[in-house]
């Protein structure tokens, strides 16, 4: 699965899943651009891809943060003269409940917003060359999630948990609608599970269940690179050009939840979001 000349933007790429996601696809050839809120992490973890011989750019920008995504795409279109394949891994978990600087619930705005108007803001780039890919990861916690378009923001009852799982949700919803919508550009767009994966994820406010399990349960995690197994098959592999409008796990295609399949959801999430981002008039595939 060679990725030469192939440029890759992971978000997320400073830790964790993202950044054993930019590792795997430079040591199979690409060019990775990754992004993180923090420079000293974002070039930690490029230091490490370069030591595997990897090729690598640094963004550093708060998703949660409107401005700081439109900024960091003016400067990824920039520096990136191709982009083919855009890795929306960046992601949160906040137990309890946090606005933004824009007054979006942060988890919401973060998962599925931020990846949301990122991919909006590339996509002239990313169909402007040879097909391209738009994969998302996503989580097995989408099974369990609801859009709650009443209270979207999660302002009358918030749940850690909740909006989670609704913000997972959102992305399986967002793949299958931007694939449905780039059909005939040759764009993908495919959605991952990586499994439960041995993280510092949601340590910064984490639920009290997350505190006493994972101590117990993290021998028995996947690692940072078995969970990036997934991203890296879908973004790379060959047999699958072409294929759009799937959820994958185990490097395999899966059964996302009923609610996913829901297309009249799917489209009334996509217009709320490009009028919460504003974009609405503006969309590549409206």
């Amino acid at each position: 699965m060679s990725m030469s000349g192939r440029t890759v933007l992971v978000t997320g790429g400073s830790g964790g899943i993202g950044r054993a996601t930019a590792l795997g696809l430079a040591r199979i050839g690409a060019h990775v651009a990754i992004t993180g809120r923090s420079l000293d992490r974002v070039e930690g973890a490029a230091r490490e891809i370069r030591a595997a011989g990897g090729s690598v750019d640094v963004f550093v920008a708060n998703l949660s943060i409107q401005s700081e995504v439109r900024r960091l795409a003016g400067e990824v279109l920039d520096r990136l003269s191709r982009i083919d394949v855009l890795v929306n891994n960046a992601g949160t978990y906040w137990n309890t409940r946090h606005v933004t600087a824009d007054g979006l619930e942060r988890t919401f705005a973060v998962n599925h917003l931020a990846p949301f108007l990122l991919t909006h803001l590339l996509l002239e780039r990313l169909v402007q060359g040879e097909p391209a890919r738009v994969v998302t990861v996503s989580s097995k916690a989408h099974g369990q999630g609801r859009i709650d378009f009443e209270d979207l923001q999660g302002e009358r009852s918030y749940s850690g948990a909740r909006a989670y799982s609704q913000s997972k949700l959102a992305n399986v919803l967002f793949t299958y609608e931007l694939a449905r919508r780039a059909r005939s550009s040759g764009l993908t767009a495919n959605a991952v599970h990586p499994g439960m994966v041995s993280t510092g994820f949601g340590a910064e406010d984490p639920a009290r269940i997350q505190r006493a399990l994972v101590p117990i349960i993290r021998p028995f995690m996947r690692s940072p690179a078995r969970g990036a197994s997934t991203p890296v098959h879908v973004a790379s592999a060959p047999d699958l050009a072409g294929v759009s409008g799937r959820y994958f796990a185990n490097n395999r295609p899966a059964r996302s939840s009923k609610r996913s399949h829901d297309e009249a959801v799917a489209a009334r999430l996509w217009q709320v979001s490009a009028d919460l981002v504003g974009l609405p008039g503006a969309l590549l595939f409206g």
